[in-house]
């Protein structure tokens, strides 16, 4: 490992778009990790929130139609155009390179979400409800956000601190794979890898090297820390 006990990691995910086949676990296993709530009315009203979702392109003429999968999620910009506008610091950059969100200080202004290019932020705009026995299952590690806040993906950082806090303890610095979203342990194609992309030995640093390796919207400046693997053709 080339990193030590004391640096601080820099996460980033890399999504392999030939492996991708559209199939969702990323997106249950997400809202189940992470609280998120489902409404049948945010629904019909187009207010539902899916902190990650997958986007389907479709290429040619019938019948040889050829469909291609994306999930979308908070890239964690190094250049994040979310954080300079907001008027209480509720979204700031940590020194892990996430785009951090701080819920109790959130007022709802939905500056980011206005100034996001990914449209992955969400305004709660129902006050969560779960149905017996479905509060039951609800993750006592993660908060469950109120009314009138800004929500969206966080990489699980419960997970990261879970994994920091053993490394830690151990004296030693995080290993690639001590860090396992939930997005990324559901797939089942092994389509999603995430880890720490400053050290070089990690795959997520290999991969990122690839020459299919791509940015959403780089010409935007925002400088993503989620790499695609575009499709072979």
């Amino acid at each position: 490992m080339s990193e030590t006990a004391n640096q601080k990691p820099q996460w980033a995910m890399v999504i392999d778009l030939d492996r991708c086949t559209g199939c969702e676990a990323c997106v249950v296993a997400c809202k189940v990790e992470n609280n998120i709530p489902s409404s049948e009315e945010g629904s019909s009203r187009g207010r539902s929130i899916n902190w990650i979702r997958i986007e389907r392109y479709f290429e040619g003429e019938f019948p040889d139609v050829r469909v291609k999968f994306r999930p979308v999620l908070c890239q964690h910009c190094e250049e994040a155009p979310c954080e300079p506008v907001c008027p209480v610091y509720a979204t700031y950059h940590t020194e892990e390179g996430l785009n951090a969100q701080v819920y109790n200080r959130c007022v709802g202004t939905r500056y980011c979400a206005n100034n996001c290019p990914y449209s992955v932020r969400f305004f709660n705009f129902f006050a969560p409800h779960w149905d017996a026995p479905l509060d039951k299952a609800l993750n006592p590690e993660v908060s469950i956000r109120t009314t009138g806040v800004m929500e969206k993906c966080t990489f699980c950082i419960q997970r990261i601190r879970k994994g920091e806090e053993k490394a830690r303890d151990e004296n030693r610095a995080v290993r690639d794979g001590d860090v396992v979203p939930a997005c990324v342990g559901s797939c089942p194609t092994r389509a999603m890898y995430f880890g720490n992309i400053a050290d070089p030995e990690s795959e997520v640093s290999r991969l990122s090297r690839s020459n299919r390796a791509e940015r959403l919207f780089e010409d935007l400046g925002t400088k993503p820390r989620v790499i695609y693997l575009s499709k072979q053709d």
